[in-house]
């Protein structure tokens, strides 16, 4: 699976996120991911915690 700068994914967690920054395609991303309470939280996250890139 191919991940893009701002893509919108779902992680293997089940919440959404969107690609903020590559660190080192197919390996590391910084990500913004959507919290259930409104929040948004910056984590990085690994190429293997991402369920699919979503098609918007």
């Amino acid at each position: 699976m191919e991940v893009k700068e701002f893509d919108r994914v779902l992680l293997k967690t089940g919440e959404y996120a969107c690609i903020a920054d590559i660190l080192k395609a197919g390996e590391a991303y910084v990500v913004d991911i959507d919290k259930s309470d409104g929040s948004i939280e910056t984590e990085i996250v690994e190429h293997q915690d991402i369920e699919k890139v979503i098609e918007e």
